[in-house]
C-alpha cells in the first residue's frame, strides 16, 4: 500500500481592512501612509492637488504642487509620486509616506486604477488615510475600494513568510457621515471579496483542489453566506442520469460532485424570478487521452474558474441586495488519464437524454457544463441561465487576456451583461451564435460532435445552446481573461476570477430581469 502526506492549505495573506472617516487625512493620528488625490491640470503634462493637500502640505512645510511639477506627474490615473517623512511629524510621529495618487478623468476605471496602485505602492505598511474617494460618487468609492483589494491579492505556499502583504488597513477620510456611503463600501467589500475568493480557489494546486475538496468548499461558504447548499456524489449522479459529468470525471482517482447553492432574497415572493448560473469545475485538466502538451497543462488547476466564480458570487448576493432567487450550479470533474479514461469515439448521454459523440477528450468542459444547463431547464426552470467557463483556447487567440467573450441568444440579457462588465471593469464582447456553423455538430452516431472544430469559440457555444430549451441564456467564455500574465492594475499574475464582478453588478442591481419577458 502506498503512502501519502496529507495536504493542507496554509494559512493565506488577507486583504485590507477598510473604514470610512469624517476627519481631513492630516487630522487621522496614528497611519504611515497619507494618499492625496493628483488630477490633470489644464495644460499638458500638468497636474493639480486634491482634497487635503493644503492642510498636509502645510503640516509637512513642504510645497507638494512643487514637487509634483518636479516628478513631471500629469495626474494620470494611477500614477504615484512619493514624499518620504523620515522622522513623522509632532502630531503624527507614525507617519512616513505622502503618496500622491492620479486620478485621471475620475471615471470608474479611474478610480480603480488608482486604488490598485494605492495598494501596491503600501505593500507592508500598517495603514493609510486617503482622501481620493472623497472626489468620488458612491460608484468611484466602490471602484476604488475593489481596485486596492484585488491589487493586494496573494497567493503563498513557501517554507518562509509570504515576501509581501497588503497594507492592514485603509482609512477614507474626509466622508461625511451618510448611509449610502456605508452601504457603497458594504458593496464594496463583497464584490472585491467575491473576486478575491474566486482568484483563490482558482490557485488552489490540484493536489489538494479536488471535486470533493470543491464542493466542501460550496457547503462552507453556504454556511457562512446564508445558503442552502446540496452535494450530488458518483452515486447519485449515475442514479440521475447525468452522464457527461460523470463521463468526463471517470478516470480520475477523485470523483465528481455536482455542487448546486440556493440563494433566495430577503423580500422573496411567488414570483419572484429566477436566475441560474453555472458554472465550470473542472479541478484539473490533463486533456484525457487527447491529453494536453506539457506546457499547456501548467495552468490547468484554474480550468474550474467557472465554478471558482459561481461559488463566489453565490456567497456575495445577500451583500450586494440581489433581488432574485439565484441557484448556482457548479459540475466538478477531473479529466485525467488512467485505464478507465473517455476514449475518443465514446458516446455519452446527458441529463434529458441528449447524446454526444466524443471526438476530443480535451473538449471535455462542454460536456460537464451540458449536464448541468439540462438540468437546470427541466428540474428548475429558471427565468434566465448564464454560464461561465474558461472553455476554449479559440476566445483567447480572439480576444488576448484582457477582455471576456460572450454569447447570447436574447438582446436584453445581453446588453445588461456588457454594461455591467463596462462598469464593473471586465469587459465582455458579444460573439455571435452564428447558425451557418450549427452543421459541423453533426455525428453520424449522437446528437452532437463534442469537438465540432473551428471556429473554436462559437461552435462550442452552438453545442451548449442545444441544452437550454430557447430560454433566455447568455454563455460567458472567459478563457481569454482567465489568467494574467503580468501584474495590471486590478490584476494580479495568475488567475484573475474574470467574471465575479460583471455578474454581482447585473445581479446586485435593481431589476436585473426587467427588459427580459
Amino acid at each position: 500500500m502506498s503512502a501519502s502526506l496529507s495536504v493542507t492549505l496554509p494559512a493565506q495573506v488577507s486583504p485590507p481592512q477598510f473604514a470610512l472617516s469624517d476627519l481631513r487625512p492630516h487630522a487621522i493620528v496614528g497611519v504611515e501612509v497619507l494618499a492625496l488625490p493628483v488630477v490633470p491640470g489644464v495644460g499638458a503634462g500638468s497636474a493639480l492637488l486634491g482634497p487635503g493637500a493644503a492642510e498636509v502640505g502645510e503640516q509637512l512645510d513642504t510645497d507638494l504642487l512643487a514637487l509634483l511639477e518636479m516628478n513631471e506627474a500629469t495626474g494620470k490615473a494611477g500614477e504615484v509620486t512619493t514624499l518620504p517623512v523620515p522622522g513623522g511629524l509632532p502630531d503624527n510621529p507614525a507617519l512616513r509616506w505622502v503618496h500622491l495618487v492620479g486620478v485621471g478623468e475620475q471615471r470608474l476605471v479611474d478610480f480603480r486604477r488608482a486604488g490598485a496602485a494605492l495598494a501596491r505602492a503600501t505593500q507592508d505598511r500598517d495603514s493609510i488615510a486617503t482622501s481620493i474617494p472623497a472626489l468620488a460618487s458612491t460608484a468611484g468609492l466602490e471602484a476604488f475600494v475593489v481596485g486596492a483589494m484585488l491589487a493586494s491579492f496573494g497567493f503563498h505556499w513557501g517554507s518562509a513568510e509570504p515576501e509581501h502583504r497588503p497594507v492592514a488597513k485603509v482609512v477614507l477620510a474626509g466622508l461625511p457621515e451618510d448611509h449610502d456611503l456605508d452601504r457603497a463600501l458594504d458593496r464594496a467589500l463583497a464584490i472585491g471579496g467575491a473576486g478575491w475568493r474566486a482568484r483563490m480557489l482558482a490557485t488552489v494546486p490540484s493536489n489538494l483542489k479536488n471535486p470533493a475538496w470543491l464542493a466542501e468548499q460550496a457547503r462552507l461558504l453556504g454556511e457562512e453566506a446564508g445558503l442552502a447548499v446540496t452535494i450530488w456524489d458518483e452515486r447519485r449522479l449515475a442514479d440521475e442520469g447525468f452522464g457527461g459529468i460523470l463521463g468526463v470525471g471517470q478516470a480520475s482517482a477523485t470523483p465528481p460532485r455536482l455542487i448546486r447553492m440556493d440563494y433566495t432574497p430577503a423580500k422573496v415572493k411567488r414570483k419572484t424570478p429566477v436566475v441560474v448560473l453555472v458554472g465550470k469545475g473542472i479541478t484539473f485538466d490533463s486533456g484525457g487521452l487527447s491529453i494536453k502538451p506539457g506546457e499547456a497543462m501548467i495552468t490547468m488547476k484554474r480550468d474550474m474558474t467557472g465554478g471558482a466564480i459561481v461559488l463566489a458570487v453565490l456567497s456575495a448576493l445577500a451583500a450586494v441586495e440581489c433581488p432574485v432567487r439565484v441557484v448556482g450550479l457548479v459540475p466538478a470533474a477531473e479529466n485525467a488519464v488512467s485505464g478507465n479514461a473517455l476514449r475518443p469515439g465514446d458516446v455519452l448521454t446527458h441529463f434529458g437524454g441528449r447524446t454526444s459523440e466524443v471526438t476530443n477528450t480535451d473538449a471535455e468542459g462542454r460536456l460537464v457544463l451540458a449536464d448541468a444547463l439540462a438540468y437546470a431547464v427541466q428540474e428548475i426552470k429558471p427565468d434566465a441561465i448564464v454560464d461561465v467557463a474558461t472553455l476554449t483556447g479559440a476566445m483567447k487567440v480572439a480576444l488576448g487576456q484582457r477582455t471576456g467573450g460572450y454569447f447570447a441568444n436574447h438582446d436584453a440579457l445581453a446588453a445588461a451583461l456588457a454594461q455591467a462588465g463596462e462598469d464593473a471593469g471586465e469587459p465582455l464582447w458579444r460573439f455571435p451564435l452564428a447558425e451557418v456553423y450549427e452543421e459541423k455538430l453533426t455525428s453520424k452516431v449522437a446528437d452532437a460532435d463534442n469537438a465540432a472544430g473551428g471556429p473554436g469559440a462559437i461552435t462550442a457555444a452552438l453545442f451548449l445552446q442545444h441544452f437550454v430549451d430557447g430560454l433566455p441564456w447568455a454563455h460567458l467564455d472567459v478563457a481569454s481573461a482567465g489568467d494574467s500574465p503580468t501584474e495590471h492594475h486590478e490584476w494580479t499574475t495568475g488567475p484573475t476570477g474574470f467574471g465575479a464582478r460583471a455578474l454581482l453588478g447585473w445581479l446586485g442591481g435593481p431589476d436585473p430581469l426587467a427588459s427580459i419577458p
